[in-house]
């Protein structure tokens, strides 16, 4: 009896030895796989980040569609010697740390003041002076910290981007969007543009309409409202209304306007870069300004294609399907600098949902 039960015992124990070293063995081996589809994952995304960094041309194909799916996928890793690189030239290029927007600190009564658009020159006088903020109202010295620079492109629907935007410390927007849809573009605002076209289709009569303008404009705080005065000549006197106009009603939100020169010198660092339409679009030129002024860019509503990464269809912009009325910009090629930009970790670009 006692042979028997030293017997079972042996068994019993000789059993969980087996199971035990079963197990071991297993979770060894799923360990081993996780470890090598992490290194295949991690390669994976090197090739993409190293393919894209480089590429010289880009076309929306199934192919191309993938890639963007497992590159979006693939965790940012900012490269700061990149990124600085970018800043130091843009900063001794451009400097939009001092130079962006006309100030009194930069301006004087009788500079003549030269368009980036056109041969033409305005002398500044004392009512055009008064207008000029005294320095750039959104410096408070030092970096900016996170910005979120939120493009209007249809692929910013059902992206689920409006926390990672809120969480930003400075958010740039463009040409009036509407705040919808705060889900996928947040709320947040810094700074926001206008186009003096865009003003006079929809506000003809300054005067008579003036109420409706500074009502759509308090749907973004006290941000800046920023516009290219010094572009043509005719921007000059709508974006002198616009100001005008909201002096007294919103006079916590300020009406600054782009430095002509500015412009001058951003459309040249970026032309001997390859691009080569007649002007910039209004993303590029804030994605520049945001390389310059903050620790950290991220870029949503970025996106030149009329599909999304599934090939779904998508509106032009987020909020309608207005196609612009000529072709000034070439935003496949401004885009493909972005994408080469984010696969060397000198900005993140955001595609799709956002993780």
């Amino acid at each position: 009896m006692k042979n028997q039960h030293a017997f079972i015992l042996v068994c019993f124990c000789s059993g969980l030895f087996i199971t035990w070293r079963t197990c071991h063995l297993t979770f060894q081996q799923v360990r081993q796989e996780t470890t090598g589809s992490l290194m295949l994952r991690r390669q994976l995304c090197e090739r993409l980040r190293a393919k894209y960094a480089s590429i010289k041309a880009i076309k929306l194909t199934t192919q191309f569609s993938n890639d963007m799916k497992e590159l979006m996928s693939c965790p940012w890793k900012t490269n700061i010697t990149h990124k600085e690189r970018y800043r130091v030239e843009l900063y001794s290029s451009c400097n939009a740390t001092d130079e962006l927007i006309l100030t009194k600190q930069n301006t004087f009564l009788g500079q003549n003041v030269t368009y980036d658009g056109e041969r033409r020159i305005r002398v500044v006088d004392k009512s055009m002076l008064k207008m000029l903020p005294e320095s750039t109202p959104w410096r408070t010295g030092g970096l900016l910290g996170r910005c979120a620079v939120v493009g209007n492109g249809g692929i910013l629907k059902n992206s689920s981007c409006g926390s990672m935007i809120n969480k930003a410390d400075f958010v740039i927007r463009f040409n009036l969007a509407p705040i919808i849809l705060s889900e996928d573009i947040g709320v947040k605002t810094s700074l926001i543009t206008a186009n003096p076209s865009q003003i006079k289709r929809s506000y003809p009569n300054m005067k008579k309409h003036r109420h409706r303008l500074a009502n759509h404009l308090s749907l973004y705080g006290d941000a800046p409202l920023l516009m290219p005065a010094f572009a043509y000549r005719l921007c000059t006197g709508i974006s002198f209304q616009v100001h005008q106009a909201l002096l007294p009603l919103r006079p916590q939100q300020k009406v600054v306007f782009f430095n002509p020169n500015y412009l001058r010198e951003l459309h040249h660092y970026w032309r001997q870069r390859g691009q080569r339409a007649f002007r910039l679009s209004t993303g590029l030129m804030l994605a520049s300004v945001a390389l310059e002024l903050c620790e950290e860019v991220h870029l949503y509503g970025f996106w030149p294609f009329s599909v999304d990464l599934s090939q779904q269809k998508l509106s032009h912009h987020y909020y309608d399907n207005v196609g612009p009325r000529h072709r000034a910009h070439s935003m496949p090629r401004e885009f493909l600098q972005l994408l080469k930009m984010h696969s060397m970790g000198a900005i993140n670009l955001h595609i799709g949902k956002c993780q």
